[in-house]
């Protein structure tokens, strides 16, 4: 992000995991899993266990290997299909035998839902630290859309692993992807979901292609929403207050009136439509997704598009919403912010620019806050 630079966070707690969920929400751009069920997950596993450690990017040894996990899947399958946590000691340990090598750290491969806090459930259970960052400082929805694959990392060797103990590992592929072309096929076959270790980096490219201090921005995001909400301050107050935290700034305000999902090929396909309210009083607006939010159209203008972040909030409460959460009647605002710069280099832009997702039109970058 390019609004500022958040608080530092060295420690991912019970009130830390809370803030942290509700932030990654906002900036998961309606994907990365259901933060609830991770949050939960994160909470069990620290009061078990104990607090996880926060350290950054630099702190990570010369010689040390960091290994991002995650769920993969169908947001809307993943919610029916609750992860028990053995799946992430199955992962990892395939992982460790594959490259003969400890891992010395995890860290969340993208900033959303349940994918911002599963890497702390691995943590608290094995004594690793956190890296506060990640591979994408938003959520995307398929494996080489990651800043670290733009980088030169591979995203193999790749483990899966599901509920019911089944583990397959992918020790090679043609390219990322390729790689997600074959994960999606086993994760399929899975059932819709599944916990995957894969993007092993070392301390030298996680430095350079990594987003940086996103898990404390997504703190931050979350601190900053939790105590306006407290202070009974409406979300169009919470924006203003997160504009020079992470550049958000209003679209669009609406009322939602339809919701068009489907779930196939591991993936929930949609659009949102809705009708403006306020300064957009009689104007349509439709949100295309992907598991996350891509393109944002008002009246067939495209006013914001994938690699910029696009999220909607609802209007009372001020809590971010996920695809699969928006349904119809919702009062909303859509809120837009700028992708991390990694994205606009041009090793990166082609992976996640709007022909990546099929639609012939240029990325529109945002700038400007709100004020």
């Amino acid at each position: 992000m390019t609004a500022g630079v958040p608080e530092r966070v060295e420690l991912l707690d019970v009130q830390t995991i809370r803030d942290l969920a509700l932030g990654a929400t906002l900036l998961g751009t309606g994907g990365g899993g259901d933060p609830r069920v991770g949050t939960l997950m994160a909470l069990a596993a620290v009061r078990e266990h104990g607090p996880v450690r926060l350290i950054g990017p630099d702190e990570v040894a010369d010689d040390g290997l960091v290994v991002p996990v995650a769920m993969i899947g169908a947001p809307t399958v993943i919610l029916e299909r609750i992860p028990g946590g053995h799946e992430l000691d199955l992962v990892m340990a395939g992982f460790e035998r594959l490259v003969s090598q400890p891992v010395t750290a995890t860290m969340p491969i993208e900033a959303g839902g349940i994918n911002s806090t599963i890497p702390i459930v691995l943590a608290a259970r094995r004594g690793l630290p956190v890296v506060d960052a990640d591979g994408m400082g938003r959520a995307f929805p398929e494996v080489q859309m990651v800043t670290l694959g733009a980088g030169g990392a591979k995203s193999w060797p790749l483990v899966l692993a599901d509920e019911s103990g089944d583990v397959v590992t992918l020790t090679a592929a043609a390219d990322n992807a390729a790689s997600e072309r074959l994960a999606r096929a086993v994760v399929v076959g899975m059932g819709g979901s599944a916990v995957v270790a894969h993007y092993a980096v070392d301390a030298a490219l996680l430095r350079e292609w990594a987003v940086r201090h996103s898990v404390s921005l997504a703190v931050t995001i979350g601190r900053t929403l939790r105590r306006c909400r407290a202070a009974g301050l409406p979300a169009s107050e919470a924006l203003h207050a997160l504009g020079p935290v992470c550049g958000a700034r209003r679209l669009f305000t609406g009322k939602i009136v339809d919701v068009r999902r489907s779930t196939a090929a591991g993936f929930v396909r949609g659009q949102l439509r809705l009708v403006g309210l306020d300064a957009d009083a009689g104007q349509p607006a439709e949100v295309d997704f992907q598991n996350e939010n891509l393109v944002l159209r008002r009246a067939d203008e495209v006013v914001a598009a994938v690699p910029d972040l696009i999220s909607v909030v609802e209007m009372d409460s001020g809590q971010p919403l996920t695809t699969e959460g928006m349904r119809f009647g919702l009062r909303v605002h859509v809120v837009g912010m700028p992708a991390s710069p990694l994205w606009w280099r041009p090793e990166a832009l082609p992976l996640v620019e709007p022909r990546a997702f099929g639609y012939d039109i240029d990325p529109v970058r945002l700038e400007v806050a709100a004020r």
